[in-house]
């Protein structure tokens, strides 16, 4: 993983990690205490889920209406995720980023790509589960995808997390507050996180597999 350094400038930040990985968690608890850093709103073409707000969350546009965004240049990145499309309007981030303020990303491997591409400045971690079983927990401890949804988040989240060594850094999401703090340092110190240096994220990918379907079997899901 390639290292960069931050400063007081605003910057941009792109958080990935596979679906329960903590990111929305963190990143809304950082930028909740941090008014320097705010985070990027995207564009989805599925439906709200209970409690989501639009324009806080999500803007919920149709598929006809984000087919004229790509069109038009409208977007930073966007990709096709579970059956939805998800993009990040260039337009919202040069706005926050003009404000002085840190934006952060949060997008999958793919999008961040095309954001490193466009925006070599920008400062990437990947957020890891300690482990796939604690990753399988906190799936269906969520309580709001079914079986067969589950099962396909679990298998997607090994290839997802195979992608950790293109970003500039890798970080565990075990202890909440932990983790929190770690990514506070990163953001507004330039501290690079460290919790990942420990861990065999290799096995961690490897085992994603078998982890998902004893979890699902032995939980009778």
């Amino acid at each position: 993983m390639n290292g960069k350094s931050s400063n007081q400038e605003p910057k941009v930040f792109i958080l990935s990690a596979p679906s329960g990985g903590g990111k929305t968690s963190l990143a809304r608890a950082l930028a909740d205490s941090c008014e320097q850093v705010v985070i990027s709103v995207s564009h989805t073409t599925r439906p709200p889920r209970p409690g989501e707000a639009e324009g806080v969350d999500y803007y919920f546009v149709e598929p006809k209406d984000f087919e004229q965004m790509i069109e038009a240049g409208d977007f930073l990145e966007y990709a096709r995720v579970f059956e939805h499309h998800y993009g990040t309007s260039r337009w919202v981030l040069e706005g926050f980023l003009a404000a002085g303020k840190s934006v952060i990303l949060e997008i999958d491997w793919q999008g961040a790509r095309e954001v490193r591409a466009a925006i070599p400045s920008a400062i990437s971690i990947y957020i890891l589960p300690p482990s796939v079983d604690v990753l399988a927990a906190r799936l269906m401890a969520r309580g709001r995808d079914s079986t067969s949804e589950i099962g396909s988040r679990m298998e997607k989240a090994a290839n997802e997390m195979s992608h950790y060594g293109e970003y500039d850094h890798a970080m565990v999401n075990g202890d909440f507050a932990a983790a929190l703090t770690e990514l506070r340092q990163a953001v507004l110190a330039g501290q690079p996180p460290l919790s990942a240096s420990g861990l065999n994220i290799e096995a961690l990918v490897h085992s994603a597999k078998s982890v998902r379907l004893k979890n699902l079997d032995a939980a009778n899901l």
